[in-house]
């Protein structure tokens, strides 16, 4: 399957029964596949005007306890930003799906990984924090839609799954999952129910912050966020001089640069998070324990997961960056950046 089609099947078996959205490149298959899946399975289905009125119709469906997604791209998902803002406050679930376009502005349909820090510093005003996983193949991408709705409504919080062009709009074989319960209004005794049988409310979502202990709950929360569901994967790190550092469709790449350049006797890792917030920062130590060096591989134009890098490792090993425009990495590239690093003649970053 294309991995935007995925993106809804997967959505359907986790149990998700309504999906708000507007179509946009390289996003749409996703809302043109739903707009029939989710009938056929007697789910709820809204193609909005816009996607300011998408996302607020996810806020309404998330507090009425609805499994409820969208999908989007760059420009699309800026345009969301103050909706997560406010489900977040709410401390409402959702999913959301951000296929990446290349660049700022409208930017251009090619696969890029440029809203990295706008999905995990938060794009919306206030302090508030989303989940966000980043797929790095078709089958990734169906695992991480049934884990994303469970922990949107264990946490009641967005999750955000970060996808790009490249991912969207490939086709590799994948094992769905088996079919969730889809009634998941039952089990959540916050939602909003509309008036009981006395004629009262049974319940009130602000997003005011009327709970003089806001601030401690949400610290609380991040932190045991923090704590349980970081994701990583490790390759080759045990022994390598320089380790990669890519995520998405970018540490498909990197890992074949690994294999290329074990293959010339260059110990060569790559560390890739699988969640980029919360940063798996406790795993990118122990897979640098033994590097000389550190390589964001990143499809951007001027790198911004390399300032989580940074961040985390406190200046213990030098790091530098390698960057593509409009394309995914070459491999040629990586190799060639990483023999710059081992005879010292390229400059670090940080």
């Amino acid at each position: 399957m294309k991995g935007n089609e995925v993106v809804g099947e997967a959505a359907a078996r986790a149990g998700c029964n309504m999906f708000c959205g507007y179509p946009i490149t390289p996003s749409s298959e996703t809302l043109e596949y739903v707009s029939a899946r989710f009938p056929e399975l007697g789910r709820q289905f809204v193609q909005a005007e816009s996607e300011l009125a998408a996302i607020n119709m996810v806020f309404g469906a998330a507090a009425a306890g609805f499994r409820v997604m969208t999908a989007s791209s760059g420009p699309g998902f800026d345009l969301k930003q103050e909706g997560i803002s406010y489900i977040a406050s709410c401390d409402l679930p959702c999913v959301i799906v951000d296929v990446c376009r290349y660049g700022s502005g409208l930017g251009a349909i090619s696969p890029g990984q440029n809203d990295y820090l706008q999905a995990t510093k938060g794009g919306g005003h206030g302090d508030y924090k989303v989940l966000v996983y980043a797929p790095n193949s078709v089958q990734e991408i169906a695992d991480l839609m049934v884990l994303a709705n469970d922990k949107a409504d264990e946490y009641r919080m967005p999750v955000l799954i970060l996808s790009d062009g490249a991912l969207g709009q490939m086709m590799e074989p994948v094992t769905l999952p088996e079919f969730g319960p889809d009634d998941q209004v039952k089990n959540k005794p916050w939602a909003l129910r509309g008036r009981g049988p006395d004629g009262e409310r049974n319940q009130i979502t602000t997003a005011l912050y009327v709970d003089p202990d806001f601030a401690n709950k949400l610290r609380k929360k991040y932190a045991e966020i923090e704590a349980k569901e970081t994701r990583a994967e490790s390759y080759l790190t045990d022994d390598a001089e320089v380790v990669l550092v890519s995520y998405g469709i970018s540490s498909r790449i990197a890992k074949e640069a690994v294999n290329r350049a074990r293959e010339k006797g260059i110990k060569l890792g790559l560390f890739r998070p699988i969640s980029l917030w919360p940063f798996p920062k406790k795993e990118l130590g122990e897979a640098t324990a033994n590097a000389k060096a550190v390589l964001s591989v990143e499809m951007s134009s001027l790198g911004q997961m390399v300032e989580d890098v940074a961040l985390h490792l406190k200046g213990r090993l030098p790091i530098y960056l390698e960057l593509s425009d409009m394309n995914v990495p070459q491999v040629a590239n990586i190799l060639k950046k990483v023999d710059g690093i081992l005879n010292g003649s390229e400059q670090e970053v940080y």
